[in-house]
């Protein structure tokens, strides 16, 4: 049997700071999310360019996550454990943390997010890029919407764009996992055009903490209110505007690349978005994490006395699925923000 050290990353680090709750969600096996009905597009003047009928499901992380971990368990699922070296050799190797344990086994999988420790270990100049727009974010519970917000946005999954401004919103389960009616939360993200500079600022947090590339819900600085308020009454239609001024405490957080051509070194390995950042509007982030992660376990039982092949197998079509989640992203977000036309529209 193969032994393995997992590093993951933290359960909210991708969404705001709301609790995903202890107790068990309130979804059922089969309800994992609240559904739309269609896909709306309003012009910048609140009139709607087009509407297509489009079911779908909105989810959100802290279901997606709780629901794994109460599968998972707690028995080998350590919190607060800070990787800080890592050692191997050809017969295994081994996690040392910050509080002195160590953790032996037959691979170290690096599975803790955008910000990876592991990566920055043994992968120390992979390191993703700013794309040159953040994503302004923000949560409403869906009986506080304001009439026009919810006249035109509820139920289906909006979208508006203007020069340098994208935004898209639609319901997700509320606080606890709750996906009943009337305890649900309108999400909205808004993509805005910002240079490093301006970045820097926003990511510098209301107690003037550097944040890097994400201010959780709660901890962005006084001052951006006003900016986003004036940005929304040039650039968004009055139902997009309302729930911007309606949300009481706005996130951000900026949108990066990273697509690593070695996702394997010896006995450790990248996963998720440790090793590709596809940007959010190809909407395959967690998907091609759980992909990475079905391939591995499939090449890995197929050879189970190979690990080294099996692992040689898993990394080459990887590494190319993260490439081409990358080249989507760029494009789809290029176009949106900077109105660049797709390579594939190109002669």
């Amino acid at each position: 049997m193969i032994s393995t050290v997992a590093a993951a990353a933290s359960c909210c680090s991708r969404t705001s700071s709301r609790s995903s709750a202890a107790s068990a969600p309130r979804s059922t096996p089969g309800h994992m999310g609240v559904r739309s009905e269609a896909r709306t597009v309003f012009r910048p003047d609140g009139s709607i360019r087009s509407r297509q009928r489009a079911p779908q499901i909105q989810t959100s992380w802290p279901l997606i996550y709780s629901t794994l971990k109460a599968s998972f368990g707690d028995a080998q699922y350590h919190r607060g454990k800070r990787l800080v070296r890592v050692a191997q050799d050809a017969a295994g190797v081994t996690a040392f943390f910050e509080d002195g344990s160590r953790e032996t086994g037959d691979l170290l999988i690096g599975a803790d997010g955008g910000n990876s420790t592991v990566r920055s270990l043994l992968w120390p100049d992979l390191q993703p890029g700013y794309a040159g727009y953040l994503a302004w974010r923000g949560l409403v519970p869906e009986n506080a919407m304001p009439p026009a917000a919810r006249a035109a946005l509820h139920g289906d999954f909006g979208f508006a764009s203007n020069t340098g401004s994208h935004i898209l919103g639609y319901l997700v389960p509320g606080d606890g996992n709750d996906i009943r009616p009337g305890h649900r939360l309108y999400n909205w993200v808004w993509y805005r055009v910002a240079d490093a500079r301006q970045l820097q600022d926003i990511m510098t947090d209301r107690d003037g903490v550097a944040r890097g590339y994400s201010v959780p819900e709660g901890k962005l600085a006084d001052r951006w209110a006003g900016h986003l308020h004036g940005d929304a009454a040039r650039l968004l239609p009055l139902p997009f505007r309302q729930i911007v001024a309606a949300t009481q405490r706005p996130f951000a957080q900026a949108i990066r690349d990273l697509a690593a051509s070695q996702m394997v070194k010896g006995r450790v390995l990248l996963l998720g978005d440790a090793a590709a950042i596809p940007r959010p509007h190809t909407a395959a982030s967690t998907s091609k994490a759980a992909a990475n992660a079905l391939d591995l376990a499939d090449q890995l039982a197929a050879a189970p006395g190979d690990i080294a092949g099996a692992l040689a197998r898993w990394e080459i079509p990887q590494v190319a699925y993260g490439k081409q989640l990358e080249r989507q992203g760029r494009e789809a977000g290029d176009h949106l923000l900077f109105h660049a036309r797709p390579a594939s529209a190109t002669g």
